[in-house]
């Protein structure tokens, strides 16, 4: 990984405490950061939904085919009508909901948190650099400040 490209990766003792603010703005940026974090893991889990849902309703298609090949056109011919290619919610299918997920609140919720970042300009993750910084032992092999440090 280029830590040129990811200047965090770069970010040693030294550095991180010195672009720390007070405390408090650093603990109040740091819970919008882990919020964000909170929405990334919800909106995984909504594109878990799409596609798990997309794959059963692909399933379903391939069952009414062999329900229909078995000789059970009427269950076949019920389950295409009323069940195959439903709306999961009113009038939207699952990449509907997705969609509108990310147009009208990830992409809010995501922009909102770079601009409270700028308190730390920008860097991200500058509470954990800070216990980090305050619970590795120097020195020592596995508790070097950055993957280009030793010790």
């Amino acid at each position: 990984m280029d830590s040129d490209a990811h200047p965090d990766l770069r970010l040693d003792d030294t550095a991180a405490e010195q672009l720390e603010p007070d405390r408090a703005t650093l603990e109040a940026v740091g819970k919008i950061t882990e919020a964000l974090e909170t929405v990334e893991i919800a909106r995984g889990h909504l594109y878990a939904f799409h596609q798990l849902t997309g794959s059963a309703d692909e399933k379903l298609g391939q069952g009414i085919a062999l329900l229909r090949d078995a000789g059970h056109a009427e269950h076949a011919d019920r389950l295409a009508e009323h069940l195959l290619g439903r709306n999961v919610l009113h009038g939207r299918w699952t990449f509907q909901i997705v969609e509108e997920y990310d147009a009208t609140y990830y992409r809010e919720f995501h922009d909102h948190e770079t601009r409270v970042r700028e308190l730390t300009r920008g860097v991200r993750h500058l509470a954990e650099a800070r216990v980090k910084r305050e619970n590795r032992t120097p020195g020592l092999a596995g508790h070097e400040a950055t993957p280009n440090s030793r010790g």
